[in-house]
């Protein structure tokens, strides 16, 4: 799919992949709405990009009347929309599923799971109208395939997003509109910032080396213009992919030791 020209949504566009996604998606030629909860970020996107292709909306991906919101709103902007790139992502603090409170559950299920759902089912008319190729991105993760000890709520998010991708494509296979799932690893983000979850640092951790936020917006892109479905990202992500293949018991208690130092 051709990139220059076409109207594209970035949800979680203030910082990290988002960021990174909306400058090379400029470069490109696209025109790009970048939304994201933090007005600030948005702000700061503004004054650095400098583009008249750019246009900036604050949503929180947690709130359907937010999402609801957002739709209105784009439309004064925008006749069309042509692809969708839902990046806005937040992880659990690393704790197990009996210490989590009812208020964290239900956000990282909004922001992670809900939220793209309603985004996509509000802009659907929108992308089947016409006979033009659009496209459906979801960021998935690593951890939406494969157990993680602490995140297994954030997990279930991500796999709910995953199989939902699936089914997307499954269901638009005959039309216009294609899809694909992103599984990243580990990557050079604010995530956990963003997320208000603080991290351990060991000093295995803080020498593991991650998928900086550019090559993963430039392998995502790629993967638009190449009509891929299914994108994993990092070494880990496919490492833990073909292990898990393998031997999923002896993979998950593999991790589990690895990540016992973070809880």
């Amino acid at each position: 799919m051709e990139i220059k020209r076409q109207n594209v949504i970035v949800t979680g566009a203030g910082s990290g992949v988002g960021r990174e996604l909306t400058r090379q998606l400029l470069s490109e030629g696209a025109n790009v709405a970048a939304v994201d909860i933090n007005a600030e970020s948005l702000k700061n996107l503004e004054n650095e990009m400098n583009s008249s292709k750019l246009k900036t909306y604050v949503v929180d991906m947690s709130s359907d009347e937010s999402i609801k919101k957002f739709r209105v709103d784009y439309k004064k902007d925008y006749s069309d929309v042509d692809i969708i790139i839902n990046n806005a992502g937040i992880i659990q603090p690393f704790v197990d599923v009996a210490n989590l409170d009812d208020a964290t559950i239900n956000r990282v299920m909004n922001v992670n799971f809900f939220g793209p759902v309603n985004l996509i089912r509000y802009f659907m008319e929108d992308l089947t109208k016409d006979r033009k190729e659009q496209y459906i991105v979801n960021v998935s993760s690593m951890g939406g395939f494969f157990p993680f000890p602490g995140q297994t709520i954030y997990g279930a998010s991500k796999a709910a997003l995953k199989i939902f991708t699936e089914g997307l494509f499954a269901e638009l296979e005959k039309t216009n509109v294609r899809v694909m799932i992103v599984l990243p690893g580990a990557m050079d983000t604010n995530i956990t910032k963003n997320s208000n979850v603080e991290v351990k640092t060991t000093k295995e951790t803080s020498s593991y080396k991650m998928l900086s936020a550019s090559d993963a917006a430039l392998q995502i892109i790629n993967g638009i213009k190449k009509n891929k479905f299914k994108l994993f990202l990092g070494s880990d992500a496919k490492f833990l992919k073909f292990l898990y293949k393998i031997n999923s018991i002896w993979a998950i208690r593999f991790i589990n030791n690895k990540m016992s130092s973070m809880k």
